[in-house]
């Protein structure tokens, strides 16, 4: 186990989401594939704009790229950093699909219930926090002297 935790630098976490994340990103692009063929339980699941279906998709795919970004540097980041790159990951791309899903939540003149604002809230400090974090870290360790 310390081998394999040498490999990835300690981020095993960040290869298997950014595998998740990929896997989830795959399963929208099929989503959007079978709402173009009038797909009716797809209509019914995603009854908000196509739009921001599309978004969550391409998010998924963006944030995929950033954590493969951050683990290919190989350096070694604390786990805090890690979980909040993949919790704030997976829920910034979601905010856009539970907007796909329930379209009240994209509606500026309905109130969003406060559990979805804590959620954006949440999600943006996370996301935020983590990314920002191993930028800061990653570039630290260029700085290094060998």
């Amino acid at each position: 186990m310390a081998e394999a935790n040498q490999k990835h630098a300690g981020n095993i976490v960040l290869i298997r989401s950014a595998a998740l994340w990929l896997l989830m990103a795959l399963l929208l692009a099929w989503c959007m594939v079978g709402l173009n063929f009038g797909v009716a339980p797809l209509k019914v699941i995603f009854a908000g704009k196509f739009t921001r279906l599309l978004q969550a998709h391409i998010d998924f795919l963006l944030m995929t790229a950033l954590i493969l970004g951050v683990y290919a540097a190989k350096v070694p980041l604390p786990w805090h950093v890690r979980w909040a790159m993949v919790v704030g990951a997976f829920t910034n791309s979601s905010l856009f699909l539970l907007m796909a899903i329930f379209p009240s939540l994209d509606n500026p003149a309905v109130q969003p219930p406060p559990i979805f604002g804590v959620y954006l809230l949440t999600s943006i400090i996370m996301t935020s926090y983590g990314f920002g974090k191993a930028s800061v870290i990653v570039l630290r360790s260029t700085f290094k002297q060998a």
